[in-house]
């Protein structure tokens, strides 16, 4: 099975070749779609999309160089779960990846390069260990502005950027990833229950904004589509962290509503968007 990453019109798209259209309509595409929404302010769009080309979700693993693979996926039995944060929080001129995946990776070097092509610049990175595993974390910034990383779609690229990374150089990977029923060797192991897997909380946080915080099953583009969700009932979101942990996706997002914490019936309204958007996905037709 060979995944392509592609760009039509304005849309990122992921497709199986190998599929047929039918399969590719259910289960086997995803497309990004056009967003201009930003973290924290307004700006021209910063990712051209025609232009993004993520390299093939083909695994490799026989032939990946030292230096990606880290350990052998014979070190253990069990498959360690992948995670995959973006923070936007942490450093205020950068933002923060970091991607653990047991002890096996090694220094990421593909990886940075694959990020180097979606016009980013790791300005710093370093590693830790901890009962985790092996911790890869980059400061990476725009290369054109030096300025960290605001554009929604551009996150969810860098994001779906390492986990193409993880399927190619540690297919093993794939069991542990929601994008490994489409585009991995394995599928999931075991089937999240969006019903049950989806929780919302929003609590005040000052009197100029509120932490919204979200678990849900993952799925591609979730990101921008939450992003989306949130800016259509007119709340910003300033900032906040997204996390890959296995088949969820754990966010955490500072919002606010005309520069002010969210009153506690807008919270509810967001909170009751929210949870239906989650609990029944809907994908466009027009997009594949």
């Amino acid at each position: 099975m060979v995944a392509m990453a592609s760009a039509s019109g304005s849309a990122l798209c992921f497709t199986d070749a190998s599929s047929s259209p039918a399969i590719r309509r259910d289960v086997g595409a995803f497309c990004l779609p056009p967003s201009t929404i930003t973290f924290g302010y307004v700006d021209k769009p910063i990712i051209n999309l025609q232009r993004l080309r993520l390299s093939s979700l083909k695994p490799r693993a026989a032939n990946a160089t030292a230096v990606e693979q880290g350990g052998s996926a014979a070190d253990s039995d069990k498959v360690p779960t992948p995670v995959v944060i973006i923070d936007q929080d942490s450093d205020p001129e950068a933002t923060v990846l970091e991607v653990t995946f047991g002890d096996r990776l090694g220094a990421l070097l593909d990886t940075m390069n694959a990020l180097k092509n979606l016009g980013l610049n790791v300005v710093k990175a370093n590693v830790y260990l901890d009962s985790s595993g092996k911790h890869n974390k980059f400061a990476i910034t725009k290369a054109d502005s030096g300025r960290k990383v605001e554009d929604p779609e551009l996150l969810e690229a860098i994001r779906l950027t390492v986990i193409n990374n993880l399927l190619e150089f540690h297919p093993e990977s794939s069991s542990q990833l929601a994008m490994g029923a489409a585009f991995g060797v394995l599928p999931p192991t075991e089937q999240v229950d969006v019903d049950i897997a989806t929780h919302i909380k929003i609590e005040d946080d000052g009197a100029d904004r509120s932490l919204l915080y979200i678990e849900t099953a993952d799925r591609p583009g979730l990101l921008v589509e939450l992003v989306k969700m949130i800016t259509d009932i007119s709340v910003a979101v300033e900032s906040g962290e997204f996390d890959t942990e296995g088949l969820l996706a754990k966010v955490k997002f500072h919002v606010s509503y005309r520069n002010k914490a969210l009153i506690k019936p807008l919270q509810q309204v967001l909170a009751n968007s929210l949870r239906y958007f989650l609990r029944r996905p809907s994908t466009d037709e027009s997009s594949f």
